[in-house]
């Protein structure tokens, strides 16, 4: 059994090896289009083949296994027979021998059957489903409607949106300038030898000389 299956990989590798020698530099592709997808000729198929939306890494091996096609062969040396059963092999996966375990749409809900989307009929599929749980009010549409984790995850403390929520923080209002020496209208008033306050008010020059004047008066 292991003398067949080397001998089975050796043969596939002589076969692209010499599939990849024929095809002379005026045939490499630098640019092709696979399901829609503009892809450099210069990536590995493999690799080509999950850049489109709706095929991994694991679908697109399994594809090119089915096809006989090496996965680490150039985008750009492949022929349009290939191209164009990868295509045929990426919209209906069931033609290429796949198992239907690999699909991404099982039992479709109108039709029943297993189908594999890719690109924007996954997109459009996938809004339906939102918009039909929506419409039923369950419990995935409510948590669709708040924006909430549909699959059972914590969101304790991930999975927040918007503003921040907490206690705001008000700063403390700054001190007004206020001079250091008191002023003299305002300052405490002096209290008088007899006990009583006396005014903190100069009397006027006026009346300072003739109190001056009336005590140097000679009395009558």
């Amino acid at each position: 059994m292991t003398y067949y299956s080397s001998a089975n990989r050796v043969w596939f590798l002589l076969r692209n090896l010499l599939q990849f020698f024929d095809l002379s530099a005026a045939e490499y592709k630098h640019i092709l289009r696979i399901a829609g997808k503009d892809i450099e000729g210069s990536k590995k198929v493999i690799v080509a083949l999950s850049k489109v939306k709706g095929v991994g890494y694991n679908f697109a091996h399994v594809l090119l296994q089915s096809l006989n096609i090496n996965p680490n062969s150039r985008v750009g040396f492949l022929t349009d027979r290939e191209l164009t059963d990868i295509e045929a092999a990426i919209r209906d996966p069931s033609k290429a021998r796949m198992p239907e375990w690999y699909l991404n749409r099982r039992k479709d809900m109108d039709t029943g059957s297993d189908r594999h989307l890719i690109t924007s009929d996954l997109d459009f599929m996938i809004s339906n489903d939102i918009d039909r749980e929506k419409t039923i009010f369950s419990w995935r549409g409510y948590r669709h409607m708040f924006g909430l984790r549909v699959r059972g995850q914590c969101t304790r403390t991930t999975g927040r949106k918007g503003g921040a929520v907490g206690v705001k923080k008000i700063g403390r209002p700054m001190p007004s300038a206020v001079s250091s020496s008191p002023s003299k209208s305002t300052g405490p008033a002096a209290a008088s030898p007899t006990g009583g306050v006396a005014s903190s008010t100069k009397p006027a020059a006026g009346a300072a000389v003739e109190e001056n004047t009336d005590s140097t008066a000679p009395k009558k």
